[in-house]
């Protein structure tokens, strides 16, 4: 009898092991694209089962009335309904989490947007805060962190904001914020409000200027400057635009992601590359394979971004990180449900030691 009890209680520990190993789902919708990833858990990160990415740019034309077009949301809305349809085949999902950013946060009109989601895809959208989506991309950034240093700012150029973060890493392994900027523009806001096909270097110059004079508290606030001048913080970026300078960098025929994530460029290599982006036009940009028709105008924005934080502080070398928002949700999600986990078993200990008086039927430790 006590062996088919043991038995009983193995077979449901192994069922909760399988359960919190399972899929795990992290949608990031942004200002201009829409992002899905699914992922398992291992020992020490994850590894993804299947991803979806869509250009939808949700948020066109927003700076003209701060509301989200018809167009744009019928656009995020099918691309969510295959996300839908991506996780329904890799069901059950263990956990998920939906994200939105800077165009919803911007919105008049995010509340009907997000309803139209429910209805027509089941989806719950979370609209979080640019604190939150600072942190999330930290998060994700982490793995690439070199273990001699403990400090990083990560700069997340979105289509609608962009936001940059310094984190310290504890000798725990926490990650903790010290502090960060939200810049109010990312590659689509730019690519708007300067909509010639070949930005003019005033229109560049104004970008980098207002850019550089956003940074200057922050800066002065947490000594950033003097932090990477005696390379303590370790500089990484998570974006399209950054992405692509990995591309261009390594001159790959078509885009890779395992062959740009977590490569390191030199300050004066950037600088080579956004010359060489810039050089080449419009025509060029498009006809790129790295780049193309979709993101030319978008990455002469985001370059005008990295080149103003180039100029601003002494960076002496980028990390290039495909990654970010979502798989910051993913470890966030994996690391609760292991500590969820760990508090489950430390109660089942606690509960097999207890012992009840006899004559009070009181529990009493031993």
């Amino acid at each position: 009898m006590a062996g088919g009890k043991n038995i009983k209680k193995n077979f449901l520990a192994v069922q909760h092991e399988n359960a919190a190993a399972g899929n795990y789902a992290a949608i990031d919708l942004g200002t201009n694209s829409c992002r899905l990833v699914i992922a398992t858990p291992t020992p020490t990160s994850f590894h993804v089962v299947e991803t979806f990415s869509k250009i939808t740019r949700l948020g066109e034309g927003i700076i003209n009335d701060n509301e989200l077009s018809k167009a744009a949301m019928r656009r995020t809305v099918t691309a969510l309904k295959v996300c839908r349809g991506v996780m329904d085949e890799y069901a059950p999902i263990v956990k998920s989490r939906f994200v939105a950013t800077a165009a919803c946060r911007r919105a008049k009109n995010c509340s009907e947007f997000v309803a139209l989601v429910k209805k027509e895809t089941g989806i719950d959208l979370e609209i979080i805060s640019s604190k939150e989506e600072s942190r999330l991309a930290v998060v994700g950034c982490v793995p690439l962190l070199n273990r001699n240093i403990k400090r990083m700012l990560v700069f997340d150029i979105g289509g609608g904001s962009t936001e940059i973060s310094l984190a310290r890493i504890t000798d725990s392994g926490k990650v903790f914020i010290e502090g960060f900027v939200s810049l109010p523009y990312g590659v689509v806001t730019i690519s708007e409000a300067f909509p010639k096909q070949d930005m003019t270097k005033l229109a560049y110059t104004t970008i980098m200027e207002r850019t550089q004079t956003l940074l200057t508290e922050f800066d002065e606030k947490f000594g950033v400057y003097e932090g990477i001048k005696n390379q303590e913080i370790q500089v990484m970026g998570t974006s399209g635009t950054v992405t692509v300078l990995g591309a261009v960098h390594l001159n790959l025929p078509r885009y890779n992601r395992s062959a740009v994530d977590g490569i390191s460029i030199s300050g004066p290599d950037i600088t080579r590359v956004i010359n060489k982006i810039k050089n080449i036009g419009d025509e060029g940009r498009r006809k790129h394979p790295c780049i193309g028709p979709s993101k030319s105008d978008l990455t002469i924005a985001g370059c005008a971004i990295i080149e103003s934080l180039l100029t601003f502080w002494p960076i002496s070398e980028i990390t290039v990180a495909d990654r970010g928002i979502r798989e910051g949700i993913l470890l966030d999600m994996m690391h609760h449900q292991r500590q969820q986990g760990r508090h489950r078993r430390q109660r089942n200990i606690y509960q097999r030691h207890r012992r009840y008086d006899k004559k009070t039927l009181k529990p009493k430790k031993i």
